[in-house]
């Protein structure tokens, strides 16, 4: 109890409490204050909302100082993990989302959802099952007491994996949505919430340690954007629900219809990797962070590129949002069911 404690921050704990907190100032400020939202649209490049790039870069930016790309040469110590990791995430995560994402918008809840909306939900949920968490997972991992090192190669190669697969496996599953993306949209979304960050990040790292140290860095160093990246979310997400007000006034019940095909996969996708795991039979320290990093998403990416393709008003934002709200409760739980099944695996 005491390690989990000390894992995770008030504001990781509590992230649904203060996205609802969230909600509710947003879709304020929407009813109340229009004038805000409208005034913020009108600063956007290439269908890019200038201050929602500035507070997502300060979210994803020190998230990617943590990464450490020289574990990446400890690949091929072990690589039955990652293999789980790889093709849960990127041949089966993906595919999974846009089944029951479909399922739920189009067949099950019908009655609910114009078939227009439902295409936008389908969309957000789709760009959430393409980008498998880069980040909270050392969070979920060190919960469960896994692997740090092993932990750090599944997000390094995962991270890597990003720049390759996420724009493709959008566009192919958004385009048998009959959605149109364009390519050069999708692609500056990737360089500005991915290659962009992830390169200061690396630089960032490079620099610290060589005049500091690896101990200063991991330390004392990253943790001085800690207020920051609470903060960037926070108003990323008061900005989202300022745009999003008239849309969950009209429709609050689509906020529970769009989380409930979200969690679904989340439990489904941590039992693929996690039951890989055990039968392969890697040690726990091993399975719980693989079945974790590809339960959680990459909400900040997720979200960054709702807007970007959609924009700030669109259910495909909304949905995308609707993730971070599910997340971190999942999560927990997730982390309880794997605590509580360590007997079933190898110790290491």
């Amino acid at each position: 109890m005491n390690r989990e404690k000390s894992s995770i921050s008030v504001f990781q704990k509590y992230l649904s409490l203060w996205v609802i907190i969230c909600m509710i100032v947003g879709v304020a400020i929407g009813k109340y204050l229009p004038g805000i939202p409208t005034f913020l649209n009108q600063f956007e490049y290439a269908k890019v909302s200038i201050p929602m790039a500035i507070l997502i870069w300060l979210m994803i930016y020190p998230m990617m100082i943590k990464v450490d790309f020289q574990s990446i040469k400890n690949v091929g110590k072990n690589p039955k993990g990652l293999f789980v990791t790889w093709i849960t995430n990127w041949f089966i995560k993906p595919f999974t989302m846009y089944g029951i994402a479909s399922l739920f918008f189009f067949v099950i809840f019908k009655a609910f959802i114009m078939p227009e909306l439902a295409t936008e939900y389908l969309a957000g949920a789709v760009l959430l099952g393409a980008a498998p968490c880069t980040a909270m997972v050392f969070v979920w991992s060190s919960l469960t007491k896994g692997n740090p090192a092993y932990t750090v190669v599944q997000v390094a190669t995962n991270d890597l994996i990003i720049l390759l697969a996420f724009v493709p496996i959008v566009k192919f599953l958004l385009g048998v949505s009959n959605v149109s993306v364009p390519w050069d949209t999708l692609i500056i979304s990737v360089v500005l919430f991915v290659v962009i960050p992830l390169i200061g990040g690396l630089a960032t790292r490079y620099l610290v340690v060589k005049k500091k140290g690896k101990d200063y860095l991991e330390n004392i160093f990253i943790h001085k954007f800690d207020n920051a990246t609470s903060i960037g979310l926070l108003l990323t997400l008061i900005m989202i629900f300022s745009f999003q007000g008239n849309v969950i006034l009209e429709n609050p019940l689509h906020i529970v219809l769009i989380a409930v095909p979200l969690i679904l996969q989340t439990f489904l996708i941590f039992a693929i990797a996690y039951i890989a795991c055990r039968i392969l039979k890697l040690p726990y320290n091993i399975a719980a962070p693989a079945g974790m990093i590809g339960a959680s998403n990459f909400f900040e990416l997720a979200v960054a590129v709702a807007i970007a393709l959609f924009g700030t008003t669109s259910p495909a934002a909304l949905a995308t949002t609707v993730g971070v709200l599910t997340e971190v409760p999942v999560m927990l739980l997730l982390v309880k069911i794997a605590n509580n099944t360590k007997g079933w695996f190898v110790n290491e």
